[in-house]
């Protein structure tokens, strides 16, 4: 097994120039919250890859399998420490030792019908979790960019069919999409009060949040999402049961959003004072696709499987039927776009999960092959886009 942890003793080994972010995560020190979960975990292999020193602060992996243990994170860490970020003190007491330079605040509590079941819980690690992040950062003058990671669902949901830009009202149904929307007032207030862009000479913090549409990428095990719940009917060789088969959401691989949190935290580094808001990050517009189209797709990349929609289940919590994410603000500002088709997203994982299942590879070694096959193609589309724009 290849050792990510020599990554962060170089610049990083894609050999991109173009990309934003290609240069500027080597050596620096970071301080990743939920860096154990699906999305923290792609994270910390990419930002080791990148060079990065990648210091995690996060509870045990929640679910059993999990892709921190199957494609090794721990191997790509400086540091790795098993806490809460309820616990303000401990969160405080990490960040003083790390002394890190930039943040990525990924911990959270993501589903929505766990919500439900545990609403104390989910409130108090996505707002408060959210606030003592702040307060830590507040108290850590080694930091200077700090990016809160959201959700798509913090929007105040209409059921309309425009896609939600980042002036929409915050709001939330369900206690999963308001947490996020308490969230995204948080970040706001602290940015106002403490982190105000016309000051930052004074405070010297690069304050953002990042809102992602629906993620879906290899190694995700969560209970209540749909490619999972395709992954684990398929295995068994079950028919897979659909709740809410119409219901639209964008549907993006998860190294799209990822890169975008890439690109802002480099425009944060480079250009401080410019980049402190809400940023939507989520595919073109022919992701945004229906439930049923998804799980059709994940079936034909499997290679066979059945479906069937839970057409008498009343017992179903409310959840969106409608989402949509407008991203013009990080095409013109950030000249950030979408790489993936909807399709290309769900046949990488799928192509993921059948190597995990075939024991075909290691898999973190297939996670790296991944990115970097991810990497390589931005930087062609890139090429092409200012070739296209000349």
């Amino acid at each position: 097994m290849r050792n990510c942890g020599r990554a962060v003793k170089r610049r990083g080994r894609f050999g991109m120039t173009d990309i934003p972010f290609d240069r500027i995560f080597a050596g620096k020190r970071l301080f990743v919250t939920g860096h154990t979960g699906f999305k923290g975990s792609w994270l910390s292999l990419w930002l080791a890859e990148l060079g990065a020193e990648v210091h995690g602060y996060a509870l045990e992996p929640a679910t059993e399998p999990n892709l921190f243990v199957q494609a090794g994170v721990m191997d790509c860490l400086a540091s790795h420490r098993i806490a809460d970020v309820r616990d303000y003190s401990s969160l405080c007491h990490a960040m003083s030792e790390v002394r890190p330079e930039i943040v990525f605040h990924l911990a959270a509590q993501p589903l929505v019908r766990q919500s439900y079941s545990e609403p104390r819980e989910t409130y108090e690690t996505n707002v408060m979790g959210t606030v003592n992040l702040l307060e830590a950062v507040r108290h850590t003058d080694s930091v200077r960019v700090c990016q809160v990671i959201s959700s798509d669902k913090c929007y105040e949901n209409r059921e309309w069919v425009y896609a939600y830009r980042e002036n929409d009202p915050m709001g939330g149904h369900d206690p999963y999409s308001n947490s996020k929307g308490c969230t995204e007032l948080v970040v706001s207030a602290y940015r106002n009060s403490f982190f105000h862009s016309e000051k930052i000479a004074e405070h010297a913090v690069s304050l953002a949040s990042s809102r992602a549409g629906n993620v879906i990428g290899g190694g995700d095990w969560a209970d209540d999402r749909i490619i999972p719940d395709c992954v684990r009917a398929l295995l068994a060789g079950e028919t897979i049961e659909v709740r809410n088969p119409h219901a639209i959401r964008p549907w993006q691989h998860v190294l799209e959003p990822l890169s975008g949190y890439l690109w802002l935290a480099a425009m944060q580094w480079n250009h401080p004072g410019m980049y402190e808001e809400g940023w939507n990050f989520g595919p073109s517009w022919a992701g945004n696709v229906n439930v049923r189209q998804i799980v059709e797709q994940t079936i034909r990349a499997w290679g066979d499987g059945e479906w069937h929609a839970l057409e008498d289940n009343h017992d179903v919590l409310h959840e969106a039927n409608f989402l949509k994410l407008d991203i013009t603000k990080a095409n013109s500002l950030l000249s950030w776009r979408p790489v993936c088709s909807v399709h290309e997203a769900v046949v990488d994982t799928m192509k993921w999960y059948r190597s995990y299942h075939d024991r075909s590879d290691n898999m973190q070694r297939f996670t790296l092959a991944q990115i970097e096959h991810y990497y390589h193609k931005a930087k062609e589309q890139r090429l092409a886009w200012a070739t296209y724009d000349e």
